[in-house]
């Protein structure tokens, strides 16, 4: 009997630890997915239209990933420059951090503009009823600056 409830506490114990892990995030693949869901929905896409953005989105998340691990290194080296004052290398890291954070922006920009060009008059009109081009990604806001089309530090 001893041995079923200390069984039965430690089962208890072990499923309240997983319950509290948080989430992981979704992987690019399944994000770009459900936006172009969330955009299929919103703007009735086509066929057509949705495969198109899959495949713009999903170019530009390749071209963003390279970008996101160096920006992870470099706060990663900035944290550690501020622990140490080393005035030198924060500044050398936030002006290579800043430059970063503007080649994610043009990706995803230009990305928005690809998916934009695509939209007919009618779709045009419904985005700027639901927030404009910001919608698609393409600046400041889901993911923080940027935009967000994957993981961001």
């Amino acid at each position: 009997m001893k041995y079923m409830m200390k069984t039965a506490l430690l089962a208890a114990l072990c499923t309240g630890i997983v319950c509290a892990q948080p989430p992981s995030p979704p992987d690019p693949a399944t994000m770009i997915a459900n936006q172009v869901a969330r955009l299929t929905t919103l703007l009735d896409l086509t066929t057509a239209q949705a495969s198109q953005i899959t495949t713009i989105l999903t170019n530009a998340e390749s071209s963003i990933s390279s970008l996101q691990t160096t920006l992870q290194t470099d706060h990663t080296s900035l944290q550690t420059a501020i622990a140490a004052n080393n005035t030198a290398t924060i500044d050398q890291l936030s002006t290579a951090i800043g430059a970063l954070q503007g080649q994610v922006l043009d990706v995803h920009s230009k990305a928005a503009a690809s998916i934009y060009a695509l939209l007919t008059t009618t779709q045009q009109t419904k985005l700027s009823t639901i927030g404009g081009v910001g919608a698609l990604g393409g600046g400041p806001g889901r993911g923080g600056p940027g935009g967000g089309f994957g993981p961001h530090p």
